[in-house]
């Protein structure tokens, strides 16, 4: 049986921040990192999808959290074909304003690709070298339909990573329904790629079905956004604003503990960012899954004026 380690896809979202769930004295930067981790022995990294980080930044990850303690790592946008802004772009990257485009879902600037991926492995090197590093995840657009450019891509990317632990997740509902699931599956398989199931609402267009498939002996993942109306749709905190219930991370419990029967090590996260939404849904899957929780501080009791 592989190991199971529940978290949440950040530590420092905004709602989080402000929804309390930080104690007093704990709310800066180093604090609520090393909160975080005496909670959780995963979390992803996902305001690397916003901009590159810094070699600094993650020596300061791997300084304030404890051994076994692993970090995902979503995939710069213009490494997965998502459009970009040249203002996320490092300053002597950015094209002049009649410039080249930031955005290259076809993968045309090659040079371009190339300066940013160096630069984006080099700031996660230091995690890598402690063997802090979970995976990479590369979260493909919705745009990304399947078919045979759109495997090119993803056997582009995959190559680029070579030598990386890599994960990835398909918004593109196709890539799951019917019969080309499997071949969906085989092509994760041949590229050593961990296929990323999701929880999201079913019924809609933009639905990805909750298939649970192991292409990687070494890791699956399995990634919560929540199961509001809104999926594929509205702002930010409507796509992903949910409050799950016991039931509704009940029905997962038996595959995820299928998954830990395939591969070494299974990563589930929590996407649906409302408040502490999604730290207490990561708590309520890891008492489902047996697992005995850290106590949560209370605040100090106010003094009683004498």
């Amino acid at each position: 049986m592989g190991e199971i380690l529940v978290g949440t896809c950040s530590w420092t979202d905004r709602a989080l921040v402000a929804s309390g769930w930080y104690p007093p004295g704990r709310r800066d930067a180093e604090g609520r990192l090393r909160f975080y981790a005496e909670r959780f022995p995963v979390v992803e990294v996902d305001s690397s999808y916003y901009a590159l980080p810094s070699a600094r930044t993650s020596r300061l990850w791997v300084e304030r959290t404890p051994d076994g303690f692993v970090f995902d790592v979503k995939a710069f946008s213009l490494l997965t074909g998502h459009p970009t802004r040249p203002a996320a772009l490092p300053a002597d990257l950015r094209p002049a304003p009649s410039g080249r485009r930031a955005a290259l879902p076809d993968g045309g600037d090659a040079g371009l690709l190339d300066e940013v991926w160096a630069r984006f492995t080099e700031a996660l090197s230091p995690l890598r070298e402690a063997g802090r590093l979970g995976t990479l995840l590369f979260q493909f657009p919705p745009s990304l339909a399947p078919g045979r450019a759109a495997q090119e891509f993803v056997r582009r990317c995959r190559e680029r990573a070579r030598g990386w632990p890599f994960a990835v997740e398909f918004r593109h509902p196709d890539w799951w329904r019917g019969d080309r699931g499997a071949a969906t599956a085989a092509l994760l398989a041949d590229l050593d790629a961990a296929a990323v199931a999701v929880d999201t609402p079913q019924g809609l267009p933009a639905s990805v079905p909750p298939v649970t498939p192991v292409t990687a002996p070494r890791l699956s993942v399995v990634r919560f956004h929540g199961r509001s109306p809104a999926w594929g749709t509205g702002s930010k905190e409507d796509r992903f604003r949910h409050a799950y219930a016991g039931p509704e991370l009940g029905e997962w419990v038996p595959r995820i503990r299928a998954l830990a029967e395939r591969t070494e090590q299974v990563h589930a996260l929590f996407n649906n960012c409302c408040g502490d939404a999604a730290v207490r849904a990561a708590e309520t899957l890891r008492r489902l899954l047996g697992e005995q929780l850290p106590q949560q501080p209370r605040p100090a009791p106010a003094e009683t004026p004498t």
